[in-house]
């Protein structure tokens, strides 16, 4: 069978030679997907064991063993798969590369049953539990992340095999679940199936995974709360202890998903639906959706997210809490988390064509998605604080899930190979198709080939961001003999000041060239057989406040550049970086330095330090009046941190004090 690929730009057309992204993305192929095939298979003494390829080989019968691991263990392949899929696509085929991954897939359809059932845990360990418990065993959770995996696989290599056993366990969930007399009427305790359903949909044409998606959708949380019902059946076995007194809420099934108004619970779980309900609402036109969509955006970006994207803001079930509780040193901000976010933000600036989604959406590439990962490719954050003591870190207290060393490996490792697959598919986010043009999203250096109201062009961006606000955009005809027709909508970020844009059509300046911005855009109409667009702005680190209802922010300040936030690292300062103070009109030295991070531009101004003078170690508290010492401060992009010296002070946040002389 021919299976159509997604109406967006492959990514097989879009190269990306940017300085800032590829010191990563180019570990994806040569370290990252080999690094983590061998922790997939147990290969490496030092690293938290996988068992994730084991489990498979006891599936399909070609090996005794017992199930280890997570429930859903088997999301680590998958993603890994995903990752390769975008990778092909990106960087070219790899026969080595293909060869291990057609070998893992030949695996997974060896593990797959007759009926199409596909996960590891309930086939080894509890054959006759399947579908029994929703809220935590993660089988649909399982699946969408294996249709995933097939959809970006196929696209890339063009062969059917993983997406003909997506298919087969899509038919099957078809068969299990839905409004008809007979089938199960539940949806997934975690969100993700709904995304996957909807790709493999738009590649294969069938209509009934976009209607399981939407059902699982619109059932969440209508009547009778399908998981608390579950909980009541006498052949119900919990897995997770953590879920005793389970709140509905930890899952956004506490009402239907068209009456949330704030994002709740879990917030991994969270973005997933939320990412599946505004590719919903484009599908179908559905105005409620698209709104509610907007408000759960809102919500989030406006009262519950960290000024470096990430979300979460408890260690206890990895949590929402309420408006404007973002405590710093211990927060939880998933490396997940902040890839669900840009999912879902990617997804309603498609919708909406408001280039304001990607501010945010930006903000979580450039900041916390980096920071999850170690600048050789081979150590992870699952948790992303912005304040670190390393001393404090201790196990059985409210910071024991922070770390200050980035890890090798995780029991539960759903980070790691979810940053690899982001990498990879970083090109999705730099351009959106329209019926009359292309949206420019993000300013990062590419060359892509594109289809403009059936004209191909191709589009070249030269950017110096995040470094300075210089980007050049070119578009040229492919087709000597075509004039360029359509529109290209130029995203103005929230950062650049004074922006000054210049126009030319065919190497010839356009006169009295004028924009206007339009929800975040300038739109252009292209002219002749080549087009180029200059935009230079101002973009110098600056102090950045909270809002005064942010009470871990209150009395401090942040320091960003362009999209860049900024830390302190007690390696280029001093310990107890809590005792620093700045003045926020102090001037913000910046020097690009090209012998550390691969290049970086690194800061530096004046602060004071809260002297210890006067304090011994026989006193805790007493009357001293404070006395403060100068110091010379050096702050480099939070991204960075923790990359050099393990065990080492961060700080994003830091206490302003203008009164002092």
């Amino acid at each position: 069978m021919k299976y159509k690929a997604n109406s967006t730009i492959p990514l097989s057309d879009i190269k990306i030679n940017d300085g800032y992204f590829n010191k990563y993305r180019d570990l994806v192929g040569k370290v990252i997907i080999p690094y983590q095939w061998d922790v997939l298979n147990d290969r490496l003494e030092d690293v938290e064991t996988s068992h994730c390829i084991e489990n498979f080989k006891i599936a399909a019968g070609l090996s005794n063993g017992s199930f280890q691991g997570a429930v859903f263990q088997d999301t680590d392949l998958a993603k890994w798969l995903e990752a390769v899929g975008f990778y092909l696509s990106s960087y070219g085929r790899d026969e080595k590369l293909e060869k291990l991954a057609d070998d893992a897939i030949d695996l997974i359809e060896k593990a797959q049953q007759p009926d199409g059932y596909l996960d590891t845990y309930f086939i080894i360990c509890a054959p006759d539990k399947k579908w029994k418990d929703l809220q935590e065993g993660h089988e649909l959770y399982t699946a969408g992340h294996m249709m995933e995996a097939a959809v970006a696989y196929y696209e890339a290599t063009g062969k059917e095999k993983f997406l003909n056993v997506v298919r087969k366990l899509a038919d099957l969930l078809v068969k299990t679940f839905g409004d008809e007399d007979g089938k199960c009427k539940g949806y997934p305790g975690h969100p993700e199936v709904e995304v996957g359903l909807i790709k493999l949909y738009r590649i294969t044409g069938e209509k009934k995974y976009l209607e399981l998606a939407r059902f699982f959708v619109n059932a969440r949380g209508v009547g009778e709360n399908y998981f608390l019902e579950e909980e009541k059946k006498a052949d119900f076995e919990r897995i997770f202890p953590d879920f005793n007194d389970y709140d509905p809420a930890y899952s956004q099934s506490h009402k239907p998903v068209r009456e949330q108004k704030t994002a709740e619970g879990h917030a991994v779980r969270a973005v997933y639906l939320y990412s599946a309900m505004a590719d919903l609402a484009a599908e179908y036109g559905d105005d409620e959706l698209t709104e509610c969509c907007i408000n759960l955006w809102d919500n989030i970006v406006h009262k519950r997210m960290y000024i470096t994207g990430s979300i979460g803001s408890s260690g206890f079930l990895e949590r929402f809490t309420t408006d404007y509780d973002l405590p710093n040193d211990c927060n939880y901000s998933e490396s997940c988390a902040s890839i669900g976010l840009a999912m879902f933000g990617k997804r309603m600036a498609e919708l909406t064509h408001d280039a304001t989604y990607f501010d945010d959406v930006e903000r979580a590439l450039y900041n916390t998605v980096l920071s999850g990962i170690a600048m050789d490719g081979k150590g992870f954050f699952y948790v992303n604080p912005l304040e670190v003591w390393p001393d404090a870190c201790m196990e059985h207290t409210s910071r024991a899930h922070v770390k200050s060393e980035r890890q090798k490996w995780f029991g539960v490792a759903c980070c790691p190979p979810n940053i690899a697959r982001t990498l990879a598919s970083l090109g999705q986010y730099i351009f959106c198709s329209r019926e009359d043009g292309i949206d420019i999203n993000l300013f990062i250096s590419s060359e892509t080939k594109a289809t403009i109201c059936d004209k191909p062009v191709i589009i070249r961006i030269d950017s110096r961001i995040p470094w300075e606000g210089d980007v050049k955009i070119q578009i040229e005809s492919i087709d000597e003999n075509d004039e360029l027709a359509g529109e290209i909508y130029i995203r103005v970020p929230y950062y650049a000041e004074n922006c000054v844009v210049g126009m030319k059509a065919d190497n010839m300046d356009i006169d009295g060239a004028e924009y206007e911005i339009s929800h975040g855009y300038i739109p252009l109409t292209l002219k002749g057989k080549s087009y180029t667009v200059t935009m230079k702005f101002d973009m110098k680190a600056s102090f950045v406040h909270a809002n005064p209802l942010v009470r871990a922010d209150s009395g401090k300040v942040a320091i960003m550049k362009g999209p860049l936030v900024y830390c302190l690292e007690e390696q280029d300062n001093f310990e107890n970086l809590a005792s620093v103070f700045i003045k926020s009109d102090v001037e913000i030295g910046e020097e690009f330095d090209t012998s550390t991070f691969g290049g970086s531009a690194k800061l530096s101004f004046d602060g004071f330090k809260l002297s210890e003078e006067g304090w011994d170690s026989r006193t805790l508290y007493g009357k001293r009046s404070p006395h403060f010492d100068k110091v010379k401060l050096t702050a480099i992009p939070y991204a960075y941190w923790g990359n050099r010296q393990h065990n080492r002070e961060m700080i994003v946040w830091i206490k302003e004090i203008n009164h002092i002389v």
